[in-house]
């Protein structure tokens, strides 16, 4: 097995087509044929079913890919220190829950290079999906949490997915809300302080969205809830209707403005404020890149650790 047909296979699995990868790898398509063959018969696998639309992975062919994708990244990785004058852009993403935090640093470390040589991506997004940009590669880098609520069930599926949890910081539920909220200038807020105002939340797939939940304490039942998908319309919506979220406390004036601000939450024996260890993932045994060490430091940095 060749580098080389590690980045065909690559190529195939992401255009679908034999005909659309052999274009893009700028290789015959009989002779892309055949190379993807001679390494089907050096595995023992079949890793393409071919269709008349194209073709689909096979179950050895994804849990190949998976395998495919780590090891062609970890050897940009290594030639991205030693080779000089490639002119090919590197690629770096990662994928978050929405925490300013993760942005911030992000904003940061780009600016420790040079943006002409490479591709960066942010993508913030569910959690499930930020588990599945990771363990598919299509990020280095996942930003979430656990608790006591969720770890069991997230730390099941990371493992299932060979990727590991590495901690930052643990912190505890803040209320996260416009300044001008009529319980914005209390010292704490409780759940029944709470109750006449609308709960904001970020969107989770229906089946199993309390342990995905990015908001800590989502057992609880909130009387007035409202869901969307992105941090714009939510800060908006905590304008308009007053509405609230729960957060780390962890927030970015300079990203978010200076009109919202974090209280902490007054915990009763009925609501018990649970520690939120907030961490990034990766792919086990994952050689990291320079970029993503450089991020990884920003994330630190900021959080002063």
């Amino acid at each position: 097995m060749t580098i080389q047909q590690l980045k065909y296979v690559i190529g195939i699995s992401e255009c679908g087509s034999f005909n659309k990868a052999a274009e893009k790898l700028y290789i015959s398509q009989p002779s892309l044929t055949s190379t993807i063959h001679d390494l089907e018969k050096e595995l023992g696998i079949t890793i393409f079913t071919r269709t008349g639309r194209g073709v689909t992975l096979t179950q050895e062919g994804e849990e190949f890919i998976s395998c495919a994708k780590q090891l062609y990244l970890n050897y940009e990785n290594i030639m991205e220190h030693y080779q000089k004058g490639n002119e090919s852009k590197k690629k770096f993403g990662i994928s978050t829950q929405h925490y300013s935090f993760a942005l911030k640093s992000f904003v940061e470390m780009v600016k420790r290079f040079n943006t002409n040589e490479y591709e960066f991506a942010i993508r913030e997004t569910k959690t499930k999906e930020v588990i599945e940009d990771v363990a598919t590669l299509k990020s280095q880098i996942g930003i979430l949490y656990l608790s006591d609520f969720n770890r069991n069930i997230i730390q099941k599926l990371l493992n299932s997915k060979k990727l590991e949890f590495h901690p930052l910081i643990e912190c505890k539920a803040y209320v996260y809300l416009w300044k001008n909220h009529p319980l914005a200038k209390n010292e704490s807020i409780s759940f029944e302080e709470l109750s006449d105002y609308p709960c904001l939340s970020f969107e989770q797939d229906d089946n199993d969205s309390v342990y995905f939940a990015e908001e800590i304490l989502s057992t609880r039942e909130y009387h007035r809830t409202i869901k969307t998908n992105d941090r714009a319309s939510m800060l908006n919506l905590m304008v308009g209707l007053n509405g609230y979220t729960l957060c780390s406390g962890i927030i970015s004036e300079e990203l978010n403005g200076d009109d919202f601000i974090a209280v902490p939450f007054r915990e009763s024996d009925k609501n018990i404020n649970r520690i939120m260890e907030i961490g990034y993932i990766t792919k086990k045994d994952f050689l990291m890149s320079e970029v993503g060490l450089a991020y990884i430091e920003e994330m630190k940095r900021y959080l002063q650790l």
